[in-house]
């Protein structure tokens, strides 16, 4: 009972507003640094894998991207079970730095036309730090908030870390846009990309500063007190059935469809209406900013909903609506993208608005409550190394890898929504799995 009260006296509202507001501002960082690369990919594609094939180009920038989604398990592995020996808090500041200066150094990268092969190189090389970087940060981050915010209403309470992906994803993608209204392309492609990746300049030293100010979480302290810290658990971790079956629970009924629903809700779409409806680059720009802005109240509406009624019907409901939308909707998107392009009617843009905020609809229903079902899913000594390896290679060979094979089952069978069949299949068995696997987990200790 001790332990309980000890962990519901953590700190005032306003300590956890502060904490929640420092992770949630370094795990912005981490996003924003990930993600502008996403934005950028058809960018890159030319600059730095020119061909006379511009689909080719496309390829090997989504498989760029793809690199660092690959190795973020890598980074979990590594800083996850730090997390577990050292704590949560040293980890932070470790995977902040590394992102930030690898996400800066891209800004000054010489391109194909001024360094030749080195070029790609290069590029690959810093995404692969970034890549362990956001390993480590992502996943970890859930635990340490979660941690911190009580046995009440921690759905809701730590749903907001959830925001801070499409953060990311709104503020690179508004700026892209502002700069390539302010720019000739020309001035864009020479110089007008690089500015992004220059601000996270400024966004790594606050981020850093903020860090510093965070306190270790009660869970962690707790297990130091009782010597139970200093334990490598990432390889118990598979020798216990329980934690082995729940972190497969994770990667695959939960982590793995909330990246499948992000990658194709937030990247795909905007590449999908660029490429292959090809509408005007500035009004997907626009239409993305709207589907981000419909996710966030609809994020933080499913966290809370999961505290009422429990985390497993809100991710199974939204893991469902995924499988069945998935596909139809990108049909519709296609269709109502030629009627816009035909006629210029705005009706059109209407329709596409609608079927982004469904689709951002599926995905909340599943992100809303993950924060704080990756930590209630597993003991305490266990937990950060338990919840962010089946997390980040669900993120990164799952969700990551999205892009890039949807786009060559799609070239491979000459049809622009046969690769879709994946991400909707995927969904559909996560969700047969879910039912009779998933558990409730609201309200449980955290400390046991």
């Amino acid at each position: 009972m001790n332990k309980i009260n000890n962990l519901e006296k953590i700190k005032g509202s306003n300590s956890y507003r502060k904490i929640a507001i420092a992770t949630c501002f370094g795990t912005f960082l981490e996003w924003y640094d990930f993600l502008t690369f996403a934005t950028l990919a058809v960018v890159f594609g030319p600059l730095f894998f020119p061909s006379s094939d511009p689909s080719t180009g496309l390829l090997a920038s989504l498989a760029t991207f793809g690199v660092g989604m690959v190795v973020r398990p890598v980074g979990a592995a590594i800083f996850g079970s730090m997390g577990d020996r050292i704590g949560r808090k040293p980890v932070f500041m470790i995977t902040i730095a590394l992102m930030g200066l690898a996400t800066v150094c891209v800004g000054f990268l010489p391109t194909y036309s001024q360094v030749g092969i080195w070029a790609p190189i290069l590029l690959v090389s810093l995404r692969l730090l970034q890549g362990l970087s956001a390993g480590g940060e992502i996943g970890g981050g859930a635990v340490y908030l979660t941690e911190h915010a009580g046995n009440q209403y921690r759905g809701f309470k730590t749903s907001f870390l959830q925001l801070m992906g499409p953060l990311g994803i709104l503020v690179s993608t508004t700026q892209i846009t502002l700069i390539q209204h302010y720019l000739s392309p020309e001035e864009f492609e020479t110089w007008g990309w690089r500015v992004p990746f220059w601000i996270s300049i400024l966004l790594l030293i606050i981020a850093f500063k903020v860090r510093m100010t965070l306190e270790e979480t009660p869970v962690f302290m707790e297990l130091a007190s009782q010597g139970e810290k200093t334990d490598s658990q990432l390889i118990n971790n598979f020798k216990d059935t329980e934690i082995r079956k729940r972190m497969f629970i994770l990667f695959f009924c939960i982590s793995s469809s909330g990246a499948i629903l992000f990658f194709c809700v937030q990247v795909y779409t905007a590449i999908f209406l660029k490429t292959t409806v090809q509408i005007p680059s500035e009004l997907v720009d626009k239409l993305s900013i709207y589907g981000t802005v419909a996710l966030l109240p609809l994020t933080v509406f499913a966290g809370w909903l999961s505290d009422k009624i429990g985390r497993k019907p809100v991710v199974l409901s939204g893991v469902i609506l995924g499988a069945l939308f998935i596909r139809p909707a990108f049909e519709l998107l296609q269709n109502l993208g030629q009627i816009y392009i035909t006629t210029g009617g705005q009706k059109a843009i209407v329709g596409i608005g609608l079927i982004l905020t469904i689709l951002s609809l599926s995905l909340a229903l599943v992100v809303g409550p993950q924060t704080a079902l990756l930590a209630e899913l597993f003991p305490a000594k266990n937990r950060n190394s338990a919840a962010t390896l089946p997390h980040n290679l669900a993120a990164g060979w799952i969700g990551g890898l999205l892009p890039l094979i949807v786009t060559w089952i799609n070239q491979e069978w000459g049809n622009s929504f046969a690769g879709l069949w994946y991400p909707a299949i995927f969904l559909g068995m996560a969700a047969i799995a879910a039912i009779p696997w998933l558990p409730e987990t609201n309200n449980r200790n955290l400390l046991t």
